[in-house]
């Protein structure tokens, strides 16, 4: 009895796994949604659901699969070159992130410190410059981002840019800096 090929147009939207992940976020997906994704089409007798699902059996699942090179992947019927490669980026990538330590942070303690942390980038500038300090709650900078570039001695700065970008790094207290460039007649 032939099998069934059942093509990613034919499964309802709410099924598809990018569309799944879209709308409940990548934690709700299995692993073989998330590696339908990556390998991003299947062939002519299987749908890419199918192909990741092969994929995943073939290395007994991501303890395996973490370990997977180019050859035994290009082995797998189905998975080309690109394909492979695809795959193995995403590994590397959540290999690194995992592995990513942040940086020794900077702490301010006084208004003097925040000054002192964008000062020397600052002076130099010819624009009026508009940038946010992003603190955790330990006072340690987590990001530091120019909001806006004035003109020469102008710089127009909207609240929701600063805060959207608070919100967005969780940030427990903000300081907002500008340099002030003395322009003569």
């Amino acid at each position: 009895m032939p099998k069934l090929h059942v093509k990613m147009k034919d499964i309802p939207k709410q099924d598809r796994p990018r569309e799944r992940l879209i709308e409940f976020g990548a934690s709700a997906l299995s692993n073989q949604e998330l590696l339908a994704i990556l390998i991003g089409s299947g062939t002519r007798k299987e749908s890419v659901q199918e192909l990741a699902s092969r994929v995943y059996s073939h290395f007994e699942g991501v303890e395996l699969l973490r370990e997977a090179t180019l050859e035994e992947l290009t082995t797998i019927k189905g998975i080309g070159m690109v394909k492979a490669v695809s795959i193995l980026a995403a590994i590397e990538l959540g290999n690194r992130v995992n592995r990513f330590k942040m940086p020794d942070r900077f702490v301010v303690r006084s208004p003097k410190d925040g000054a002192d942390f964008v000062m020397e980038e600052l002076r130099l500038q010819k624009q009026e410059h508009f940038v946010v300090l992003f603190l955790n709650t330990k006072n340690h900078i987590v990001h530091r981002q120019t909001i806006f570039i004035g003109s020469l001695n102008a710089s127009i700065v909207h609240p929701r840019e600063v805060f959207r970008e608070a919100v967005k790094r969780s940030a427990a207290s903000i300081i907002c800096v500008h340099n002030h460039r003395a322009t003569r007649s």
